[in-house]
Order: structure tokens, then sequence, then C-alpha cells
């Protein structure tokens, strides 16, 4: 495609998606517009997809792109074409919109991914559930542990944590898929036969937080308190709550410089691990495969 004020509309696998402003810079440091990011997306869409498949969609839009405002978005907007699958649920318990009902997007799609980009949604994130044909929240079907590192540590530290971690899950029968989160710290992923409830898997990746920050409390702490946070990597276990949700795997990241939440390969996971791009996840996913597996 080719950058252009105006608006026009394209077909994208038999669907109609009008565009604007596709010349748009989205992310002034390397100048990086519009299109740019529908073509990311559609290089990698058969992975980004999967890991959307029946996930209902929190966006966080950047319509004039990253320099501009930013707005989380849940309900699917007002004008959004007829094709893009949508289901009301129920907002999860302990969300601060309980009560209330909420009418997602599902991007199931190639039309639907690129609808999305063309929106200023650089960030899709998802919950650890997904939802059934006739509208049923199934039980989580992978459980996910977010390193967050505090300042002065940074991705080595996250790293030799995502070891810890991954071994201990291990001990319990469960595989890690590592994801770097294309912010600071990093993902660890591992699947469920989904016998679990949410709050069941929430309260497992608690012990196992706590567990390791006991083993090594120079190196990790399972405490959101910002005094406790210097230095070390936060087992952030509260992304398994039903009402959270966490950014998925393939997906942009609203921030400074462009880059992905990116599945990565366990001899990546060392000293000297650094965030990855859109070009390079492209990249690597044409010559190695999707790495996320689950």
């Amino acid at each position: 495609m080719s950058p252009a004020d105006d608006a026009q509309t394209v077909d994208v696998d038999g669907q109609r998606v009008r565009l604007t402003h596709l010349d748009r810079v989205m992310y002034p440091s390397v100048g990086m517009t519009k299109a740019e990011v529908i073509h990311y997306v559609t290089q990698v869409a058969p992975a980004f997809l999967a890991q959307l498949q029946d996930r209902p969609v929190t966006r966080i839009r950047f319509p004039e792109g990253v320099g501009g405002e930013r707005f989380f978005e849940k309900n699917i907007p007002a004008g959004a074409p007829s094709w893009v699958r949508r289901r009301t649920l129920p907002a999860a318990p302990g969300a601060e919109d309980e009560g209330k009902d909420l009418t997602y997007p599902f991007i199931d799609s190639l039309a639907g991914l690129v609808w999305s980009a063309n929106q200023g949604a650089l960030e899709l994130h998802t919950p650890q559930w997904r939802v059934g044909p006739r509208g049923a929240i199934h039980r989580p079907d992978r459980l996910v542990v977010d390193l967050d590192p505090g300042a002065p540590a940074g991705l080595d530290e996250c790293a030799r944590v995502a070891h810890l971690v991954a071994d201990r899950l291990a001990d319990d029968g469960l595989q890690t898929v590592p994801v770097t989160s294309g912010s600071k710290g990093m993902q660890l992923y591992a699947p469920l036969p989904g016998r679990r409830t949410a709050m069941e898997v929430r309260e497992y990746a608690k012990g196992l937080a706590q567990e390791l920050a006991h083993a090594h409390p120079a190196l990790v702490v399972a405490l959101q308190r910002k005094d406790l946070r210097g230095g070390k990597v936060l087992l952030d276990w509260s992304q398994n709550h039903p009402a959270k949700t966490t950014i998925t795997p393939y997906s942009l990241r609203g921030r400074e410089q462009p880059a992905v939440a990116a599945p990565r390969h366990w001899d990546e996971i060392g000293p000297g691990l650094a965030q990855l791009g859109p070009a390079e996840v492209a990249r690597r996913l044409e010559q190695d495969g999707d790495l996320f597996h689950l």
C-alpha cells in the first residue's frame, strides 16, 4: 500500500476496509507511518491471529501517533464495520467497570487487524481466557507471569529470573514460552488444560512468586510496592485475574521506539537480551516460524 492522506477503501481477504491518513507518522523517532504499521501486522498476521483467536480485545489507541493522545478502549467503537465480530460480555468481578456489560471486538481475520491498525490501535491486549462460540467464558488456557524490572535492573536481570521461574514451573509439569514485552521487561506463558478457574490460577501464580521472592530476596520481589522494587524484578502474578489483560504476543507497543511483544528462543534469554523491533520480528517469523506454540 502506498501512503496517502486521502481515505481509500481496499479489499482485504474479501472484506472492504476503509483506510485513512496512511502517511501519518505513528512513531516520530524513526518516522514509522501508519502504512508501515499496517504492513507489519500483515506480515505477522497468521501468528498474531493465533494469539488473538476467541479472546476479547482491549485496545490502546494512538490516533495521532505515540506523541499524541492515547486511550484505552474495550467496547467496539461506533461505526465499526459490520463484519468485525463482536460479543457482549459482563465485566469480570473486580474490574473497574464491574456490573457493566461490554461489547468487545474479536480480531479474527487479516481484515480485522488492518481495520484495528487503521484506528491507531497499536497495542492489543487480551485476557488468559477465551470465549466459546455461544458466548461462554472458558477457564484460562494459559498462565502468565509478568517480569517487571525496577531500575537499575533491566532485561539482564529479567533473563536470570525467567530461568528461575521456568525451572520452578517445570517442576509442576508446565512448559514455558518467553516473550520480551516490547517495553521494559518480559512475560512467561505456560499452557494450561483449562481445568482451573482464573482465581485458582491467580492464587497458584501468587504462591509461586512469593516462593521465589523468599528464595531469592536480592533479585526477586512479589509485591507491587515501589519502595521494595529497586534493582529487583517484580513477578507480577496479578495478570491472571479474570479482569486483567496482557499485551498480546506479536503486538506493537506504543512507546517512543517501535518494539514488539516478541516470542523468543530460550537460548536467547541471557546477558545482552534486547527488545525487538517490528522488522526484526517479521524477519525472524519468516525464518524460524512461530515460536509461540500455546
